[in-house]
């Protein structure tokens, strides 16, 4: 197949896929997206918790919003000493793509007086300060996660818990501050993530050869970025096609809870599209399989559903074949959100990793 006839043919899928999801979003009458979203008033009471707001100052001057949850102090009695949680080490939380720090709501409201944890909203998103184009790239992303853990956690040890771009971003902390992740870090957990080899264009169509659409992607997220004001009123917060998007990329089963479907389209939504563009380019051309060893030298555990559609479980297999020592957990039937799916599952993973780096 000659160059021209494959790119027409990759953007007449993308464009196929683009027409078939506005033509959803209009097809499907709104009554059904209204019995789909029976119990979305109940988003209300998710991405709740909050504490006082703690700047950090990145390198090239950006402030990024950081919360931490203290652990209360213990009575001073031989029972409460039992029970007392490491108050010496901060679990870190880096969300993803296109998220902010409340997606971490499940893990957050779990583990909240049993340890100290530290929450941040990356670059450009959610409450951080916005960054310019030349420093929307995931080593700048691992340089801020080092600047974080000298804001939140001066002293003592911590946990990196990083979901999708997340995980990018404490890969990228080992690679580039391999000294400081040797002196502080005890334990990192990556959720539904990846060092390398992603092809976004396969989320829309598998039958888009790889090379093509490695060409042709970034193309049509440029192109939609010239015009990002009429892209962000389709995506606005509540949506009919932002729910149904959501609703179908992020999650592997068919029973989530409507509410978590819609908490997470106001998370997706209040991300500008030209900021989702900036970032995007940074996804197919990630290729850190070889700093991974730096992890080997801390309990890893790598987790993610059986049904990502974004990073499926490909990618957490064969970063644990690279790493020997790490624990896998596969999340059956649950998607990207694995941490909304399979939140149980993955909050004893957490806190099995978090008993092996405190010992």
């Amino acid at each position: 197949m000659s160059t021209r006839r494959s790119l027409a043919y990759a953007a007449g899928g993308l464009g196929a896929a683009a027409l078939a999801a506005v033509a959803t979003g209009v097809v499907v009458e709104r009554r059904v997206v209204k019995a789909r979203r029976s119990g979305a008033a109940q988003a209300d009471r998710l991405g709740v918790l909050h504490s006082d707001a703690v700047d950090v100052t990145c390198d090239d001057g950006v402030v990024l919003h950081a919360e931490v949850d203290e652990v209360a102090p213990y009575a001073d009695s031989k029972a409460a000493r039992r029970r007392k949680p490491r108050q010496d080490v901060t679990l870190v939380f880096a969300h993803g793509y296109a998220l902010n720090l409340d997606c971490w709501h499940f893990q957050r409201e779990a583990f909240r007086g049993k340890h100290r944890m530290a929450f941040y909203d990356q670059r450009s998103h959610g409450r951080s300060q916005r960054g310019d184009r030349e420093h929307a790239t995931i080593d700048q992303l691992g340089d801020d996660l080092a600047r974080v853990i000298e804001t939140v956690a001066p002293k003592g040890k911590v946990v990196l818990i990083g979901h999708s771009m997340g995980g990018m971003s404490v890969i990228a902390f080992a690679e580039r501050h391999p000294e400081l992740f040797r002196k502080r870090v005890s334990g990192v957990a990556l959720v539904s993530t990846t060092a390398g080899g992603l092809q976004p264009h396969r989320t829309v169509s598998r039958w888009i050869p790889d090379n093509v659409g490695a060409l042709v992607a970034p193309r049509v997220i440029a192109a939609l970025a010239k015009a990002p004001e009429l892209v962000d009123s389709a995506r606005r917060p509540g949506s009919n096609i932002g729910f149904l998007v959501a609703d179908m990329f992020a999650f592997g089963r068919k029973d989530v809870p409507a509410a978590e479907v819609e908490f997470l389209d106001e998370m997706l939504a209040g991300t500008k599209f030209d900021v989702l563009a900036e970032f995007f380019p940074n996804f197919t051309q990630l290729d850190k399989f070889e700093h991974l060893a730096t992890l080997s030298s801390v309990p890893t555990t790598i987790i993610c559903g059986t049904k990502d559609k974004l990073t499926s479980i490909g990618h957490s297999r064969k970063m644990a074949e690279r790493l020997p020592n790490a624990t896998l957990v596969e999340c059956q039937g649950a998607g990207h959100m694995v941490i909304f799916e399979s939140r149980e599952q993955v909050n004893e993973a957490l806190e099995e990793l978090v008993g092996s780096a405190t010992t």
